[in-house]
Formats: structure tokens, sequence, C-alpha cells
């Protein structure tokens, strides 16, 4: 699969992973809707992670031919999402609210910047 159908389908899966991820924050916890919608964003947050991984560095220095620091937090999802969940079916909630929060920070607000970055493709594609 070509860079480009992997950022497709990258941004297929955080897009709504994003909008779901602000809903989940703002909204009421703990009701039937959160938890269906809360394994939704889990899984789109894995998915988009994994697709991530097939993706080669742009812009820095790369490791092992192929990563880049941005990597680094596709890794922090990989890792969070298992133990937000395990954190939440254990009633949890303080370590699952931690998680969550700190995967939304790290993962969407905090990658999303570096994305907009002058070099890096969503720059070129929204400020060109």
């Amino acid at each position: 699969m070509s860079y480009m159908h992997l950022t497709y389908l990258h941004l297929g899966t955080l897009a709504p992973a994003f909008v779901l991820g602000t809903y989940l924050l703002v909204n009421r916890k703990g009701t039937q809707v959160h938890r269906i919608l809360g394994k939704l964003y889990m899984a789109l947050m894995l998915f988009t992670a994994i697709v991530t991984l097939f993706m080669n560095a742009q812009v820095g220095p790369l490791f092992l031919n192929h990563f880049g620091y941005l990597h680094l937090l596709s890794f922090l999802v990989l890792r969070t999402v298992p133990l937000a969940y395990r954190a939440a079916r254990r009633g949890n909630i303080k370590a699952h609210k931690r998680h969550m929060i700190g995967m939304y920070i790290g993962a969407l607000l905090l990658a999303g910047g570096f994305t907009l970055m002058p070099g890096r493709l969503m720059h070129s594609w929204l400020f060109a």
C-alpha cells in the first residue's frame, strides 16, 4: 500500500476518533452511550496507531530507517488503550480517566499539532 493510501486510511480513522474523543471528554461518563462510543473510540485509535507504524517518517531523524519521533505516540496508544480498557473493567475509573486524557492530549492534540508544522504533509495540504 502506498504512503498516500496509508495517509488517507490514517486520516479516515483519526478524524472520527478525534470527534468521538472530544465528545466523550465533554459529556457524561459511565452511561451506556459512553461505553459503546468509548469502545469504538478505542478501536479507532488502535487501528490508526497500527496504520501509522507502516508509514515511513518523512521529517526528522529515522530509527531503523523507518520510524520517527511521532511513532513513539503510536506505541503510546498501543500500550494505553489496553491499560485504559482494563482499568475501566476493573472499576479503576481514576486510572481509566488518566490514561484516556493522556492519550487524547498526546496522541491527538500533540501529534496533531506536530503534523501542522512546516515541511509536513498536513501543513502543505492545509496551508499551501
